[in-house]
């Protein structure tokens, strides 16, 4: 089995190669690993001990941010190294300054993963919800470097619990510790006779809370919102815009934000042509006048979690496509969401639904039909609120049991 997945990474990075000629992520992805190991090897001491996080994406660094800080702030002398699989994570956050190095993570290959935990020295290595890569376990390992799973979430359909996943199975062996979100990965773990596991939930919670306690003001947001109702729409693709567009035409005493999760030239006119009138977050802020649009379109990365502070009802965008986005961050304001029907990975999303803070649409009308009843329900955005304050406190639990390793 070692030798498909060996071929199946470079397969991966043979396919990147190609798309790379007319994708720009796949282009940033392999532009971003070119003389990587050296890179590294000039901005890391190898000598020094370092903390070693990863993370697939934005989104998960967002979820593991709480431990990584709270980290640095208990043990300001330690050093720590970030790696992203992704392009989206990794350009976004390239400049953070709570680490000493924010690096992509060389692909999965026996010399690369050799050579980079030697690079970066790690005391301990901290993954985030999933990503699990042979080589890299199987190195750190072999090294003794304790290795966490941090709000991790495992499905049945998953390899490891399949009758002939023992491969896979094999780089669960590797993890010292599974931090998981819900009883259901702790059966799977213990199904296959993984039993250092607890139910911690979710850092997330925990992040968004921080965030909902002192946001970020953002002037020309409060000015375009003014005293009117706001109906924000984070993290959408075309299909959720298609659906927003004929709400907007449908309820004109209300103010729309609308954060698009790709910002590239080409979707940004797709949506001025479907919503016309609307003005961009950079028109207004540079004018420093408030407009009569109704609508405002976000054409940066970054502002979304705050922005849910003006909002009164958030929709959530990605539901018709592979899953939505994080419903946590407009949960903490106490804002009720609305998203489209694939959240089924989603166990926040499952539970928002259960205590009345969420609803799932899946055409133009329910999403007029949903947004009329949160309008009227005045439980939903309590419930919301209190949903996510329930569910804090997952830091602190796994930073007292890191203190051993550390």
């Amino acid at each position: 089995m070692l030798w498909l997945y060996n071929f199946g990474i470079s397969l991966y990075k043979l396919l990147l190669q190609i798309a790379s000629l007319f994708n720009s992520k796949a282009k940033l992805f392999l532009k971003g690993r070119k003389n990587l190991l050296h890179t590294i090897s000039k901005r890391i001491n190898a000598s020094e001990k370092h903390i070693w996080f990863h993370f697939a994406s934005l989104g998960e660094f967002e979820q593991g941010r709480p431990v990584l800080e709270n980290l640095k702030e208990i043990y300001p002398d330690k050093k720590i190294v970030v790696t992203f699989f992704s392009p989206s994570g990794y350009e976004i956050r390239k400049e953070y300054t709570g680490a000493d190095g924010v690096f992509y993570l060389p692909l999965d290959t026996k010399n690369n993963a050799e050579k980079f935990v030697k690079l970066i020295n790690p005391e301990i290595a901290i993954f985030t919800k999933y990503e699990f890569w042979y080589h890299y376990f199987k190195v750190l390992h072999r090294h003794n470097v304790p290795l966490f799973l941090i709000s991790g979430i495992f499905r049945s359909d998953q390899l490891f619990f399949k009758w002939y996943g023992g491969f896979y199975r094999s780089m669960l062996e590797c993890v010292n510790y599974f931090f998981v979100q819900n009883e259901e990965s702790v059966k799977l773990l213990n199904s296959v006779n993984i039993k250092n596991v607890s139910l911690s939930g979710d850092t997330r919670f925990d992040r968004v809370a921080e965030n909902a306690q002192s946001p970020k003001h953002l002037q020309a947001i409060a000015d375009f919102c003014g005293s009117s109702k706001v109906f924000i729409a984070g993290s959408t693709w075309p299909q959720d815009e298609q659906l927003i567009a004929t709400l907007i035409t449908e309820n004109p005493d209300w103010k729309f934000i609308i954060a698009p999760h790709e910002i590239g030239a080409a979707h940004l006119d797709e949506i001025t042509h479907l919503i016309p009138g609307m003005i961009s977050y950079t028109s207004l802020a540079e004018n420093d006048t408030n407009s009569d649009s109704k609508v405002l379109l976000i054409d940066n990365i970054g502002m979304l979690s705050s922005i849910y502070q003006y909002a009164d009802i958030a929709y959530i965008g990605g539901g018709f496509g592979a899953g939505i986005h994080n419903t946590l961050e407009a949960a903490a304001f106490g804002l009720p969401v609305i998203f489209g029907p694939k959240y089924d990975k989603f166990q926040e999303a499952k539970d928002l639904i259960r205590l009345g803070a969420a609803i799932s649409i899946n055409s133009s009308a329910s999403l007029s039909d949903a947004f009329t009843k949160l309008q009227q329900d005045n439980n939903a955005a309590t419930a919301a609120r209190n949903y996510v304050d329930i569910k804090k406190g997952s830091t602190q639990q796994i930073l007292k049991y890191l203190k051993d390793f550390i």
